[in-house]
């Protein structure tokens, strides 16, 4: 079959869907629009060459980069326990470490990616999806995925393999796979049908294949930014800076306009015709006139006139670099950056009262990115737990990502883990709290039970467990 069509821009979802033939990607067209210029916005790509913007700032890049390090800067994950799941588990939380920005900065762009545990000898290395790479088919009323396509790029001898996924979960929570691989000599266009066998990495693949127990989803769990969508009001999730797409595109004009304002500026000698050197020619005739240097720029008509004029405009510099920090300044504002984040206003140019502001919003963005994140890597651990057991990758020992994982941000933007941990030893030194749930809360242990204080009796207090028993 083929199906030569462009895989990205405005025509890939459309040529993802029409792989198979009766589906439709859901995604309005102002949708895919919008994606398009988020990920045209962070790689500094020109979706309309009318647009006069420089994209010099990267302020997509520059926002993205300090939400993800703020985020991760203390960050820590651990599975609990000392068992064959465990360990197993542990080597697949090592891999949802190593993807982990890569993900959450891809979410952050293009407002949701996906998490793919992929089999491999020893447990599940972590792919991840991007929303530019997807067709999104069906969603249920929880805005959770139901149905899509994937796409995976192979370059091989000179060629472009595309391998094309459509992922499919019932309501019993059966997943269904269907791969389909097609060839290209570009990586933009999806090209013909080939066999699966093509590419020794997609060799054993079935055409199709459903899994013989509930997996819950699609198999992929998704990093999803928390904002109401602002572009259409579908399920679909939206940038982090989707709100501010308008500002960031006339900061770009501005910057447009204050290189143009200095380029204008530039000084300039204009000189009569007879300050020009001739080029003659083995006759003696005058071929070419130019000015010696660059320097000068001749007037025509004016070879009566002799001498040289210099030309100075007064630059506007201030008047731009005030409207770009006003422009910063409402991005920060948009998004809830601290103010300065982008902006670069100084802490003494500020009342009490806007720091606090700022710094609040500040605290609660990155908090919601915090729970971004914990969901999506609690659940990819239970899609690693549930398909590691068909894979035999693992027993089928009992694991709640709930319970069994700890996730710890550190000293981060909310509290400072150091005070609040000294207060409670205080409050263990009065007798007012038990040494137990204190430890229970530093290490994020359960604590409900008898035998969940023993535990940690056991592993962090063993001279007082010890004094009990006796």
């Amino acid at each position: 079959m083929a199906l030569m069509e462009a895989l990205f821009g405005m025509n890939q979802t459309r040529a993802l869907s029409q792989a198979w033939p009766g589906t439709r990607d859901i995604t309005t067209p102002a949708m895919q629009q919008a994606i398009s210029d988020w990920y045209a916005l962070y790689y500094d790509r020109v979706l309309d060459n009318k647009r006069e913007e420089d994209p010099c700032q990267r302020i997509p890049c520059t926002i993205v980069a300090k939400l993800q390090k703020a985020c991760f800067s203390e960050y820590e994950a651990e599975v609990n326990g000392q068992s064959a799941k465990a360990e197993f588990l542990s080597g697949c939380q090592r891999a949802l470490d190593k993807a982990r920005k890569k993900a959450m900065q891809h979410a952050m762009i293009g407002g949701e990616a996906w998490l793919k545990p992929v089999p491999t000898a020893a447990g599940f290395a972590i792919s991840v999806v991007r929303r530019d790479s997807v067709a999104v088919l069906a969603r249920n009323p929880q805005d959770e995925v139901t149905d899509m396509i994937l796409a995976e790029h192979t370059a091989a001898g000179g060629q472009w393999y595309h391998l094309l996924e459509r992922r499919t979960v019932d309501e019993n929570g059966l997943l269904t796979i269907q791969n389909r691989l097609y060839r290209s000599g570009d990586r933009s266009t999806i090209g013909v049908a080939v066999p699966l066998s093509s590419l020794p990495q997609y060799a054993a693949l079935e055409p199709e294949y459903s899994f013989p127990q509930p997996v819950g989803s699609i198999g992929l769990a998704p990093v999803r930014m928390p904002m109401e969508n602002c572009v259409d009001g579908s399920a679909d999730a939206v940038s982090v800076y989707a709100a501010a797409e308008g500002i960031i595109h006339a900061i770009n004009h501005n910057e447009y306009l204050l290189s143009q304002e200095f380029d204008n500026g530039r000084i300039r000698v204009l000189a009569s015709e007879d300050l020009l050197h001739r080029e003659r020619d083995a006759d003696g005739n005058v071929t070419r006139k130019y000015f010696p240097g660059g320097l000068f720029t001749g007037l025509d008509g004016s070879e009566e006139q002799v001498g040289i004029t210099v030309f100075n405009p007064s630059l506007r510099d201030q008047s731009f670099l005030a409207r770009k920090t006003e422009y910063l300044r409402n991005v920060e504002n948009v998004i809830g950056l601290k103010r300065g984040l982008l902006s670069d206003v100084e802490a003494a140019q500020r009342t009490a009262k806007e720091i606090t502001s700022s710094e609040g919003d500040y605290n609660l963005t990155i908090q919601e990115l915090w729970q971004v994140w914990d969901a999506a890597d609690r659940e990819a651990l239970r899609l690693c737990d549930v398909l590691g057991q068909m894979y035999r990758l693992c027993d089928a020992a009992a694991f709640d990502p709930l319970e069994d994982v700890s996730i710890s941000w550190g000293n981060g933007v909310l509290y400072d883990a150091d005070k609040v941990w000294t207060e409670t030893m205080g409050m263990v030194a009065a007798g007012l709290l038990k040494p137990e749930l204190a430890l229970a809360w530093k290490y994020d242990l359960p604590c409900d039970t008898p035998a969940d204080l023993s535990a940690i009796r056991e592993k962090y207090m063993p001279e007082m467990e010890q004094l009990l028993e006796g």
